[in-house]
């Protein structure tokens, strides 16, 4: 892609084009080189006009009703004059590396309207929840004006906590369920969200979810704040019957304001942009290691002997980076 191409794209995505927006995306989810290059000189292009969007991420195991919710939540916010992107990361196919379960047929009636924005993206066997471009997604989202970006994660854990080095609200969303099973949610969640909402609280699960509101209320006075000055609520909502959702934009909006007004917003952002350079220097220092033929072939025959039991994966590790530093 030459430089006046890469300019065109840029200046497509900053007019709100969303067809330009998905190449864009592309551009800087591919790992080849050439991609590269242009995927850096279009995000520097657009990167004056990001910044202004409210960053949510979103996470939950699954079955919880993340996609249900996020169609509720979306359209509620397109209703209120937000253009609203949603960046889904899901499972990817082990033959082919793609998204399994493509929110786009998940989220029919959000992804057709023209305000709004549904991406799909495969993890592609990245830990921490998100795909490996997420955080230019975001930016690129932000440049084509959509001011109210969803991030959901592939599901959740104690590695699924990228997504919080990336938004400006954590969400966790929990589905009722007895007290026991609460006790199995990580800390490390618990240490960042600044939002938690327990879905399904309709029908024969209305009072459940109700007491699981409440105890993971109890819970979270044991945990110190992510958000300083925030108490982090507990909500009880039923995305299918679209009940309680108004209560939490109304939430995400007020938290909005609070941060934005501290300048804690501009603090946390400065932290991840730092965050995000340093995750690229690892990612490309991995990349430019395996790259040289003589460490290609030490690191299958050191791969052989620990497959094999002769070798700890430890002593592998050292023996490979021995290998490169000698080479050099």
């Amino acid at each position: 892609m030459t430089t006046n191409v890469s300019k065109g794209l840029a200046q497509a995505v900053l007019r709100g084009d969303r067809r330009a927006l998905s190449r864009a995306i592309t551009l800087v989810e591919s790992r080849r080189s050439e991609d590269r290059d242009c995927a850096e000189a279009v995000l520097s292009e657009v990167l004056p006009n990001a910044g202004s969007s409210l960053r949510i991420g979103l996470t939950g195991v699954p079955g919880v009703g993340k996609s249900t919710l996020i169609e509720s939540l979306g359209n509620l916010a397109l209703s209120r004059g937000h253009r609203v992107a949603v960046l889904s990361v899901d499972p990817s196919s082990v033959v082919g590396g793609g998204s399994i379960l493509a929110d786009k047929t998940r989220m029919v009636t959000l992804a057709r309207k023209p305000e709004a924005f549904v991406r799909p993206s495969p993890a592609a066997g990245r830990s921490g929840g998100v795909a490996p471009a997420t955080r230019e997604a975001v930016y690129l989202c932000e440049a084509a004006g959509f001011d109210f970006i969803i991030v959901e994660t592939v599901g959740v854990g104690q590695t699924e906590l990228q997504v919080a080095s990336m938004t400006d609200i954590f969400v966790l969303l929990l589905q009722p369920t007895a007290g026991d099973e609460l006790q199995g949610i990580k800390r490390g969640v618990m240490e960042l969200v600044d939002l938690v909402v327990v879905n399904k609280c309709d029908g024969d699960l209305a009072a459940l979810g109700q007491r699981t509101a409440a105890e993971f209320q109890q819970a979270l006075r044991l945990v110190p704040a992510h958000t300083v000055g925030w108490t982090v609520p507990v909500i009880a909502v039923s995305a299918l019957l679209d009940e309680g959702i108004d209560d939490m934009l109304i939430t995400i909006e007020r938290f909005e304001k609070g941060v934005r007004g501290s300048g804690q917003l501009d603090r946390r952002r400065h932290v991840q942009a730092r965050e995000w350079m340093w995750q690229e220097v690892r990612e490309c220092l991995v990349e430019r290691f395996l790259e040289d033929a003589s460490t290609q072939l030490r690191a299958r025959q050191l791969e052989e002997a620990v497959a094999a039991g002769s070798l700890s994966g430890m002593a592998g590790a050292r023996k490979l980076l021995d290998h490169s530093s000698d080479s050099s």
